[in-house]
């Protein structure tokens, strides 16, 4: 049940009686086993967003999510440039393509905490100003060090951005869920692909410099922050809580106050209400679900950094030029696009995703065979499979968004599913660097890409399952 559903009680359940009841509370009371309800958005009473507001955070959404991989993709283009500019090695390099995955994770965790203090606009609207600090310092350092921290300044604007965008959604468009995560994820592989495909020919129009190359990106990342500042202002779209009231012999309803605060009369509430309780309060980590979706969730990252960081590189070795590989990341970015539109809407229709988990596995191990047996072969097939496998992302963002009633327990399971997903796929792309560097190709680093194909399956399969993390708290 979501917070703005009402709770129906069973008329044979308790004898009828009269609900107490708070006349400023904006909930009505019905005798003998009716239903108490919140109001809902749009109705006479609810303290639902202007529709103003809702548009202007479509465009924000979508401005955040162009500017939430251009920092990653853009380095993917030049790695080698900038490999050799900072004297890196194959294990430091693999070390920088992990990065993301650690902030990630790290600023990750915080977010839940600064989004309840500070509200979500104004979290993400700080990542936006750490997106650009990032971009614009990267260009100047003058070696790993300095270069890695302004690369984390910038992931740690993505991050919390990353943990905030289910949160955004669930906030402002209860009921379109699977519609606006599939319009933010067809932005966010928009920009993923622009940046792939420009970053090259960009760098090149502006004299070969892998500097000036990076940090045009900035530009970008500018405008992303002007829908943020009002938005942070913004307090309409806060999700209701429950006020529990006793009408009878156990029997309990639920509404909301005006400081968003829970109640209860003391002894007094029932067993849905202690399970309610249970849901917000109980440990996350007792929850099977949550579990396999931070499984999922940091398979397909490491697959996603492995191929955003390292597949440039495969392609360039294997005898194909920069411009080309990065318009191959481009082609594989790209298929995002439509597939990012279609698949979350899809995917909440379904009461299992298991299938479609399955459906992208297989490309995703057709994608990488092909670039073991032969990258330079057919490399736009190889790329194009690796694209569809990629939409792994925007399906797991949209089953975080159902696997919970409510928004806060979004809130929970995005923090946790997608932190420990990112602390899990931090040592895929180390891993792969340093067998490259060992073993003098990539036949073995592809070998354990595909090989992970399987739990990654196995995880979404169970992920996937039509579940709430409430119940298992």
């Amino acid at each position: 049940m979501r917070d703005d559903e009402a709770l129906a009680l069973d008329p044979g359940s308790a004898p009828p009686a009269t609900t107490t009841s708070a006349p400023d509370l904006g909930t009505s009371a019905a005798r003998g086993g009716g239903a108490l309800s919140a109001p809902r958005a749009g109705t006479p009473g609810a303290a639902g967003p202007a529709p103003w507001v809702r548009r202007l955070v479509v465009v924000g959404l979508i401005l955040a999510a162009v500017n939430l991989r251009p920092a990653i993709t853009s380095l993917g283009a030049l790695l080698k440039e900038v490999r050799d500019g900072l004297g890196m090695s194959g294990t430091m390099a693999g070390l920088l393509t992990s990065v993301p995955a650690a902030c990630f994770a790290l600023f990750g965790f915080a977010a839940p905490r600064l989004a309840r203090r500070y509200g979500p606009g104004t979290v993400v609207l700080a990542g936006m100003v750490a997106i650009t600090g990032g971009l614009l310092l990267r260009p100047l350092a003058g070696g790993t060090p300095a270069f890695l921290a302004a690369s984390a300044l910038a992931l740690a604007g993505i991050a919390v951005s990353n943990v905030l965008m289910p949160v955004i959604v669930k906030r402002y468009f209860p009921d379109r869920v699977g519609t606006v995560t599939g319009v933010y994820s067809m932005a966010l592989s928009l920009g993923t692909a622009v940046a792939a495909a420009a970053t090259v020919p960009l760098t090149d129009a502006m004299g070969g410099s892998w500097r000036l190359g990076l940090g045009v990106w900035a530009v970008l990342s500018v405008a992303a922050i002007i829908p943020w500042v009002p938005l942070a202002r913004d307090r309409a779209a806060a999700p209701p809580r429950r006020v529990t009231f006793v009408k009878a012999a156990g029997t309990e309803a639920t509404g909301t106050d005006a400081a968003g605060r829970r109640q209860a009369a003391p002894g007094q509430a029932g067993p849905a209400a202690a399970a309610q309780a249970g849901g917000e309060h109980g440990s996350i980590v007792r929850s099977r679900t949550a579990w396999m979706l931070a499984c999922f969730f940091g398979l397909q990252g490491t697959a996603a950094y492995v191929t955003m960081g390292w597949m440039p590189q495969i392609f360039r070795d294997a005898g194909i030029s920069a411009g080309e590989a990065g318009l191959l990341l481009a082609v594989t970015m790209v298929m995002g696009v439509p597939l990012s539109f279609v698949l979350p809407p899809l995917a909440a229709r379904m009461r299992s995703q298991g299938p479609i988990v399955v459906v992208l596995g297989v490309f995703q191990v057709a994608g990488f065979a092909g670039l073991w047996a032969a990258p330079a072969a057919a490399p736009f097939v190889w790329a194009l499979l690796l694209g569809v496998a990629n939409c792994a992302f925007p399906l797991v963002l949209t089953m975080i968004g159902m696997r919970s009633r409510t928004g806060g327990g979004v809130v929970r399971l995005s923090a946790f599913a997608q932190s420990t997903g990112y602390l899990l796929s931090i040592p895929g792309p180390i891993l792969v660097g340093t067998l490259n560097q060992a073993s003098g190709g990539w036949g073995v680093p592809i070998a354990l890409m595909i090989a992970l194909v399987v739990p990654q399956m196995v995880c979404g399969v169970l992920a996937g399952r039509n579940r709430h993390i409430e119940d298992e708290l």
